[in-house]
């Protein structure tokens, strides 16, 4: 899992990070499919915002934190608990408040977690600020069917279709339980054990990248945690014991190793190297 909710393989966490390190994610996000819908938006979220260096999200800035902690001012979810569909006067608000500058990132992110609350004058109402609205606002948009989007909105949009995670965590997964556990010790030597008895396992490049995304993902929450909010549910039973023995300092300092690790398993580099030089960093850190 990505800090922010979603696979480290998911096709759309993939496109959204690589659009946003680009400087060329849309401003207008459909997000499809039976998969974690508020996840992705949260995960687009975070990649507008982020003021990180590298990839984005980077899941440790000032940004990112408050994205994953829902206190982000200027990412705003569009919701009306006083009736069945969102009115057309809450739509009308948010066009108008679009037109206003962030308080504090580079965008103002407007998050519609159901489309089908949304009716076809509401949408008519958005069209044209999704269209020529002010280059600081971006709409993110959740519909299991795109169908329930009127065409003349969806076609503004790039769509991103997201399917279900497979059940069950794979050897990835538990070894980045067991690197954060060890990290959670913090006694030398044993980062580098672990390191070892990988290589011996001949890990690929593959399952090395999702091993060190669900690692940073397990410091993200443990940093959520320290922060006063409330981790993923796949999360509880490690990141509290990552936020008890570790400071502030080391698990953000971790979460950028992790992911600077990560980059080189997209580059042909030896596991055994990766590996090797991530042991000797982490344990710099304890």
């Amino acid at each position: 899992m990505t800090p922010l909710g979603l696979r480290a393989d998911d096709p759309a966490a993939i496109r959204i990070r690589e659009a946003a390190t680009r400087g060329t994610l849309s401003h207008a996000l459909l997000f499809t499919g039976s998969g974690d819908r508020a996840a992705a938006a949260r995960f687009a979220a975070a990649a507008l915002e982020c003021v990180g260096e590298g990839e984005r999200p980077c899941g440790v800035c000032p940004a990112c934190r408050k994205v994953l902690s829902g206190i982000h001012p200027d990412v705003i979810t569009v919701q009306d608990p006083d009736h069945k569909n969102i009115a057309v006067d809450v739509v009308r608000a948010i066009r108008a408040d679009a037109y206003i500058r962030p308080n504090e990132g580079a965008r103002k992110v407007y998050v519609f977690p159901d489309c089908a609350l949304l009716t076809e004058q509401d949408q008519n109402v958005l069209l044209k600020v999704v269209e020529e609205g002010p280059p600081y606002a971006a709409f993110l948009f959740c519909a299991e069917n795109a169908a329930v989007v009127l065409q003349t909105l969806r076609s503004r949009c790039v769509e991103l279709k997201l399917h279900p995670a497979e059940e069950g965590g794979g050897e990835e997964i538990q070894a980045a339980e067991a690197l954060c556990r060890c990290l959670a010790e913090r006694k030398r030597g044993k980062v580098t054990e672990l390191a070892v008895r990988l290589e011996k396992k001949r890990i690929t490049r593959e399952d090395l990248a999702a091993l060190l995304e669900r690692g940073r993902a397990l410091c993200a929450a443990a940093l959520l945690l320290q922060y006063g909010g409330k981790p993923a549910e796949d999360c509880r039973e490690t990141a509290p014991i990552l936020a008890k023995n570790l400071t502030k300092t080391q698990i953000m300092r971790t979460i950028e190793l992790l992911q600077k690790y990560r980059g080189e398993c997209t580059y042909n580099v030896g596991t055994g190297h990766v590996l090797g030089a991530l042991a000797v960093e982490l344990e710099g850190i304890l």
